[in-house]
C-alpha cells in the first residue's frame, strides 16, 4: 500500500526486525553483499560493481541482499561499530541480513530495523523515516 503526491510517501511494510530509524536514503540499483562489499570499520562500500559510497547512518534501499552467509557477521560487526546503515529497506526478504541484525540486537542491544516493502519512488538523498504502523507493521515515510 502506498500513497504518493509529489514528494510524499507513506508505505506500509513488514519488519524482518522491528525498530525505528531516520536517515538519508542510499538507493542501490543492484544487490550488495556485506561480505567483501562493505568495510565494517568505516561503512564504505568497497564492492567494485557499485559506484561507492558509505552506508553508515543511511537508510540503505535495495531489492535484496546478495549472499554470502558471512554477510551476517559483517553486518553485525558494522552495527557494533556504529558504521552500519540506520535501517535497511528491501523489496524481498533476506534471511542473511536479518540474522546479522538480530544477532547484533541480541549481543550488543543495538537495533537496526530491516523492512520489506515496495521501494519504487525512493531515490538517494530522500530523507526517510522507518516507524511502527498499526498491527506491528512497518511504516516507511519520506520526511
Amino acid at each position: 500500500m502506498s500513497q504518493q503526491d509529489g514528494r510524499a510517501l507513506n508505505r506500509v511494510g513488514t519488519f524482518q526486525l522491528a525498530g525505528k530509524a531516520q536517515g538519508s536514503a542510499l538507493v542501490l540499483s543492484h544487490a550488495l553483499s556485506f561480505w567483501g562489499g562493505v568495510d565494517a570499520e568505516t561503512g564504505d562500500i568497497i564492492d567494485r560493481s557499485h559506484p561507492g559510497g558509505n552506508v553508515a547512518g543511511k537508510i540503505l534501499v535495495m531489492a535484496s541482499g546478495r549472499g554470502s552467509s558471512s554477510s551476517s557477521s559483517v553486518l553485525a560487526e558494522a552495527i557494533r561499530r556504529g558504521t552500519a546503515p540506520a535501517g535497511i529497506i528491501l523489496q524481498r526478504p533476506d534471511p542473511i541480513l536479518a540474522v546479522g541484525a538480530i544477532v547484533a540486537e541480541f549481543l550488543y542491544e543495538i537495533s537496526m530495523p530491516l523492512v520489506i516493502c515496495d521501494i519504487s519512488g525512493i531515490v538517494s538523498g530522500d530523507r526517510i523515516a522507518i516507524g511502527m504502523a498499526e498491527g506491528a507493521q512497518a511504516m516507511v515515510s519520506k520526511l
